[in-house]
């Protein structure tokens, strides 16, 4: 058991702040290396990502926090050294969580890609920074590579911080070139924490939980002491309960006799109810009277979609999945719904596209669960002449003529360019119903544009179309502004006559022969034939807009005949006629999982 002590003179605590890819797990694995926190034979690529879903896609999803201690070969004071990293999302959807992780922390390494630049999100994460108070360390990854434009990113990071062009780094992650002198460079520039006596007061900046110990809480502990026994409250939650047992990360849990003033680690909270334990809560004492930490905010889903089991055997392990789920993620909503076609389902809330795609493929591969996941919406304020009410599913939109007025979330956008993409990125915008802001020069290559874009036009492709525009060059920040009137009516897709909720979406009402026409082709595209003519139409406004036939799947029934008179093979054609109209009066078309799933991404 690790033993408490260490001066807190001699902590170090920061995070790294980057873009998705520039580096940064790949730097934390560098500084696992030269402090010897990990041994070489355990050593592996993204060592803090522990999810292999993390490392497939090559970034950070959840937060991973790791202490290092480290004793400086070219010694600052004859002394050891206690480094707490917390290693970040890069990714926007998770902002508020990396929010919380910078108000942990005294400090942050801010790691710029030499071949691509500062990017919009890193950006916002230095403002988020600065506002925090902390010190920035900059630093230019990938300096080993080719095409690595040093002096531009240079200068870039000089803009952006006001700072001295001797200030900022060059390392290369990959290699370990320079990662040993920035560390030093860290303990000499990042403050140690404030001392602090008295009662404990402590941020929760993520959480995990244990079948057996319930919620473990990942905290920076700013005053006092936490051990074993004692009785602390969660302040937000307003939930008491006594500490099982406290620890330390390295990166796995380590079980400690307690945790001091400055220290990062863990505390077993005992508690396994879902939403009681959530990142930004303060842990103070029980009959405290300290104020809690600032910086809490309660973060609610804004992208919706809905979810089936592939087969309805799997209902209750998909529930039980959703729950263990949201015993981890407290930004995961749920609730049950069901759907003539698809069966019973859930309606579930997420922070955005990533965290939508990330939470199915978990279902799969944590729980060997296959989904059906419908086109993804977002919240709707509605009047109707019965009063307000917000609307997140297709399904429940009211029909055109009860609706009085229409609100919808209103989204600012910071999107980093080329000068010679620009024309290309604000012809996107338009085709997206954005509004077009100012624009200011960021460098001498690069433009920084400012925009206001609805919600639910950013989850129609807009990244991907963004990437192919700017010959991928562009990087996008967004952030959300207001609740904004607009002019939309539902979409419905029918399959033989009959609605399908999956494929229902809420659409500009100018759009809607549009919008009606390409989703019956593009259905019309990956749906597979069946023995009997398939119909497929575009329902909005109180008729059909768009309507298509997939013909049969074609059987040669007169294949084993040979010769004889022909009579006989048009009797079992007729006959096979009868049975297609049959079909098609009373048979069922089933649509396979990846339709949805094609229809949502493609």
């Amino acid at each position: 058991m690790y033993k408490q002590g260490f001066p807190t003179e001699n902590i170090r605590n920061f995070c790294i702040i980057a873009h998705i890819d520039h580096g940064k797990s790949t730097l934390a694995d560098r500084m696992l290396e030269v402090t010897g926190t990990v041994e070489k034979r355990r050593m592996r690529e993204q060592f803090l990502d522990m999810h292999p879903l993390e490392r497939e896609r090559g970034i950070t999803i959840k937060m991973q926090p790791v202490r290092m201690a480290y004793r400086p070969k070219f010694p600052i004071s004859n002394s050891e050294y206690i480094l707490n990293l917390i290693d970040t999302p890069g990714h926007i959807d998770f902002n508020y969580e990396v929010s919380r992780a910078l108000a942990a922390v005294e400090g942050a390494i801010l790691l710029v890609d030499a071949t691509q630049g500062v990017e919009a999100q890193t950006i916002s994460n230095v403002e988020i920074a600065k506002s925090l108070k902390l010190v920035i360390v900059p630093v230019v990854n990938k300096i080993d590579l080719p095409h690595a434009r040093v002096p531009e990113t240079k200068k870039e990071i000089m803009s952006l911080l006001n700072c001295r062009e001797e200030d900022i780094l060059e390392v290369s992650a990959r290699t370990g070139e320079g990662v040993e002198k920035l560390i030093v460079e860290t303990v000499k520039k990042v403050p140690p924490p404030k001392p602090g006596s008295g009662e404990p007061r402590a941020l929760i900046f993520d959480f995990e939980f244990s079948q057996h110990r319930g919620i473990i809480a990942h905290i920076r502990l700013f005053e006092g002491g936490i051990k074993k026994g004692d009785q602390l409250k969660l302040f937000e939650a307003r939930r008491n309960f006594i500490v099982g047992g406290t620890g330390i990360f390295i990166p796995e849990l380590k079980e400690a006799e307690s945790l001091g003033t400055g220290e990062i680690g863990y505390v077993i909270t005992n508690i396994k109810e879902a939403k009681v334990v959530r990142v930004g809560d303060t842990i103070l004492k029980n009959n405290s009277a300290l104020p809690p930490l600032e910086g809490y905010k309660e973060i609610k889903p804004v992208v919706f979609s809905s979810i089936f089991p592939d087969s309805q055997d799997q209902f209750e392990d998909l529930e039980k999945a959703f729950g263990r789920i949201k015993l981890i993620d407290s930004a995961f909503f749920y609730e049950e719904e069901s759907s003539g076609v698809l069966g019973r389902g859930f309606r579930c809330g997420f922070l955005g596209m990533l965290h939508l795609e990330i939470v199915a493929e978990r279902l799969e591969r944590d729980f060997g669960i296959g989904v059906v996941v419908a086109t993804p919406t977002v919240k709707y304020h509605i009047k109707t002449k019965k009063g307000i009410e917000e609307v997140y599913t297709p399904s429940k939109f009211p029909e055109d003529s009860e609706i009085l007025e229409i609100s919808e979330p209103y989204l600012k956008l910071e999107i980093l360019t080329h000068h010679d993409r620009l024309s290309s990125v604000v012809k996107l915008l338009q085709e997206h119903r954005a509004e077009i802001g100012e624009t200011e020069q960021f460098s001498q290559t690069r433009v920084k544009l400012k925009a206001g874009l609805p919600l639910r036009e950013l989850m129609k492709d807009f990244f991907d179309e963004l990437k192919s525009v700017s010959s991928g060059y562009a990087s996008l920040n967004y952030e959300f502004s207001e609740m904004r009137a607009a002019d939309l009516v539902r979409l419905d897709i029918l399959v033989n006559d009959e609605p399908v909720p999956a494929f229902a979406r809420i659409i500009p009402r100018d759009a809607a022969g549009r919008e009606a026409e390409a989703t019956v082709e593009k259905l019309h595209k990956f749906l597979p034939p069946a023995l009997f003519t398939i119909k497929i139409q575009g329902k909005a406004l109180g008729r059909i807009l768009a309507s298509r036939s997939l013909k049969p799947s074609s059987k040669d029934v007169t294949q084993h005949m040979y010769g004889g008179d022909r009579t006989r093979k048009m009797k079992l054609w007729k006959k096979q006629k009868e049975g297609k109209k049959r079909l098609k009066a009373h048979g069922e078309v089933e649509i396979p999982p990846d339709v949805y799933l094609k229809m949502i991404k493609k």
